[in-house]
């Protein structure tokens, strides 16, 4: 799905080729400062190389419409984005960005079920603690229903326990619906969960890099 040539972000990362298969769950690992959320960011175009060539669907990524890539390869950042007003109010923002049909309750309930929220759509989303806003994020993204998912360490406010159930519930939905997911992930336990493809960084990581 994604083919990177002769890639090179100066004193961050150096990758002579690198494919990124369809309808799998790759983990990326390594180290801070290996790169990580850098190779994230080049996939949805949100960076450009230095030098080199990235393919989506054989297409150069940066001769695809931004708008048009970053409603089929949709990132969610570490930290969570929440916006003023309720959870529904959350839910939706995303939809109505994107110009798409609102949610209808039922999916917005089952998104906060699958997610472990046990709340009301009309509860203020400021007064959730860090792991619920993260979920939240996480939650809205799905409503979204991209190709691709790009998650930058998604469970990184979760308890262990909450981290294993959320992650393997959506690495099930993931597969039912046939979706590309590339993870940052620093838990190799969490990688080995669901994990079908893994990036190793440090092959690819010009040691001076940053993210």
């Amino acid at each position: 799905m994604f083919e990177l040539k002769n890639v090179r972000v100066n004193g961050i990362l150096q990758i002579e080729q690198l494919k990124i298969p369809e309808n799998q769950f790759t983990c990326i690992l390594g180290p801070s400062g290996s790169g990580k959320s850098t190779l994230l960011r080049l996939l949805n175009d949100l960076s450009s190389p230095d030098e080199g060539e990235i393919f989506f669907k054989n297409k150069l990524i940066n001769e695809i419409e931004p708008l048009q890539l970053r409603r089929t390869v949709v990132m969610l950042s570490q930290a969570p984005v929440i916006f003023d007003g309720s959870i529904e109010d959350n839910l939706q923002i995303g939809l109505t960005f994107s110009e798409k049909k609102a949610a209808e309750v039922p999916e917005m309930e089952s998104m906060l079920k699958l997610f472990m929220l046990d709340k009301k759509l009309s509860e203020d989303a400021e007064h959730l603690s860090g792991g619920e806003k993260q979920r939240l994020s996480w939650a809205r993204t799905m409503l979204l229903d991209p190709e691709v998912f790009l998650l930058d360490e998604p469970t990184s406010a979760l308890d262990e326990e909450t981290a294993r159930t959320v992650l393997t519930r959506f690495y099930e939905y993931s597969k039912q619906n046939a979706k590309t997911v590339i993870m940052i992930t620093h838990s190799r336990e969490l990688a080995e969960l669901v994990s079908e493809n893994t990036i190793d960084m440090s092959q690819y990581s010009i040691e001076s890099g940053v993210g």
